[in-house]
């Protein structure tokens, strides 16, 4: 019971879908949904306004901490053994009494008290300064000079903020800003690029689908003709020959009309693929019938569409690139100039006689680099970067060139199309009169058949052009509209 539900609920869902004919911007915007390109397309455009916005917190400062732990096997002595220090004996005055520091005998020597050195002669002390005797040491031992450094630990937390980079971080934000425009622009020239398939893709399953109503029609015309033809003979009024070429005609008929059905079939799937629909969906279009006449694109000067096409605006942004790395090489040449600060950290606390405990301080200054010399090699990178932009220039100026070529072609082909269309309508009306008239005649017995699918066949060929002639007017609007950059769609 409940198989037989889901199958009724399966078979009300397609002919409500049947009874809802697809529109050409239903089809865009389920291929719009659906397409991987476009999808890949967002996530670079998602990937570049990252980098634009990392590029910016390039202005900004950058904080950052350190730490350090390290084992010593031994530790830091300023001795290699004790030391003895001589000590002074001080007069009330401050100044220093040579005479109670001094263990030396003393002389006169010139009228002056001399001590005398370890050797009895008077004491030089230009010469041998160490012959004279202290009465006092004082003891400086090695244990008071060594500092326990066998576990440090150290530690720094602070900033740089730049202050002057020759206009280098400014060009490299400027040159994220132009990548996230270039890949919004690569995703409008995909979505267009997607569109135009779309299109095309719908326009020929429509003529296709009137191929096909057209060559069912030819083969109504002949199954009667031939059965009219059958009944002459039996009268006596038509020959074997004559039902023999409507046999043939009918037979040729079928085939063209096999033809077109696996045609249509294959159209079908291609916009069904395109569209992200299941291979086999059968549905109907809104324009099958083609009763409204195509379409007019509005003309709009060249320099509009310039400034419309996905292209320009994508190599526009390549050019200003090149132009943002060309001033990125010329920053190479100026100075820069950056602000440190800084906490400092450390156990042993070396602020405090190496103390085992932590101690810091803070520190900031200006840090300045200015180039000098580089043996040519800044220069060449920015004679590099400046040929890259003439490159840049040249394509953009090539594309437009080709771009102005491409909407003249398109705006004729418009033209042709047109006419061509009124012309097709009109050899149609003549070839729908005249089969009017054979048939008329054919049944009064004045025509003879051979006459009759001669005017079968000339209406079939009327018809068949008739219906490129409109669909070849849709598509070269299309064109025209692709070409002026006015290729949109609904959101």
């Amino acid at each position: 019971m409940k198989k037989n539900v889901l199958l009724l609920m399966l078979v009300a869902s397609s002919m409500i879908w049947a009874e809802n004919p697809l529109s050409l911007e239903q089809c865009r915007q389920k291929a719009l949904k659906h397409n991987k390109n476009i999808q890949m397309a967002e996530e670079s455009v998602k990937a570049a306004t990252e980098l634009k916005k990392a590029a910016f917190a390039q202005f900004l400062p950058n904080f950052s901490a350190n730490a350090t732990y390290t084992w010593n096997q031994k530790n830091i002595s300023l001795l290699s053994e004790d030391a003895y220090l001589p000590v002074y004996s001080m007069n009330a005055d401050g100044s220093i009494n040579y005479v109670n520091s001094w263990n030396n005998s003393w002389t006169v020597y010139n009228g002056t008290a001399v001590p005398l050195d370890a050797s009895g002669t008077p004491f030089d002390p230009t010469t041998n300064p160490e012959k004279i005797l202290w009465k006092n040491y004082a003891l400086l031992p090695k244990s008071a000079m060594e500092f326990d450094i066998q576990n440090v630990f150290a530690g720094t937390i602070g900033f740089v903020q730049p202050i002057f980079m020759g206009g280098k971080i400014k060009e490299l934000y400027n040159t994220a800003k132009y990548g996230e425009n270039l890949a919004k622009d690569q995703k409008e020239n995909k979505i267009t690029d997607l569109l135009l398939e779309v299109d095309e893709a719908y326009w020929r399953v429509i003529s296709i689908q009137n191929k096909e109503n057209l060559a069912k029609q030819y083969c109504n015309l002949l199954t009667k003709v031939d059965e009219n033809i059958a009944v002459m003979i039996e009268e006596g009024v038509a020959t074997k020959a004559d039902a023999l070429k409507v046999k043939v005609k009918l037979n040729e008929a079928e085939v063209s009309k096999t033809k077109a059905q696996n045609g249509l079939s294959l159209s079908m799937m291609a916009l069904n693929q395109l569209c992200g629909m299941p291979l086999d969906t059968i549905y109907t279009l809104a324009d099958t019938e083609l009763n409204q006449e195509p379409e007019q694109p509005k003309l709009i000067p060249i320099e509009e569409a310039l400034q419309n096409r996905p292209e320009i605006k994508a190599l526009t942004q390549m050019v200003n690139i090149a132009e943002s790395n060309q001033k990125i090489m010329f920053s190479r040449f100026l100075p820069t100039i950056g602000l440190t600060g800084n906490y400092l950290v450390s156990n042993p606390n070396v602020y405090n006689g190496y103390a085992n405990e932590f101690g810091g301080m803070f520190t900031f200054g200006v840090v300045a680099n200015v180039p000098l010399f580089h043996f040519g090699d800044r220069f060449h990178t920015y004679n590099a970067a400046k040929a890259e932009k003439n490159i840049a220039n040249l394509k953009l100026d090539e594309s437009k060139e080709k771009i102005q070529l491409q909407i003249k072609q398109n705006s004729y082909k418009v033209a042709e199309s047109i006419k061509k269309f009124t012309a097709t309508k009109k050899n149609l009306e003549e070839a729908e009169e005249n089969l009017r008239t054979a048939t008329e005649g054919f049944n009064e017995g004045v025509i003879t058949s051979t006459d009759l699918l001669g005017a079968q066949t000339a209406w079939l060929s009327a018809m068949s052009e008739n219906i490129d002639a409109n669909i070849d007017v849709h598509l070269c609007n299309l064109y025209l509209k692709q070409s002026l950059g006015t290729l949109t769609y609904s959101n």
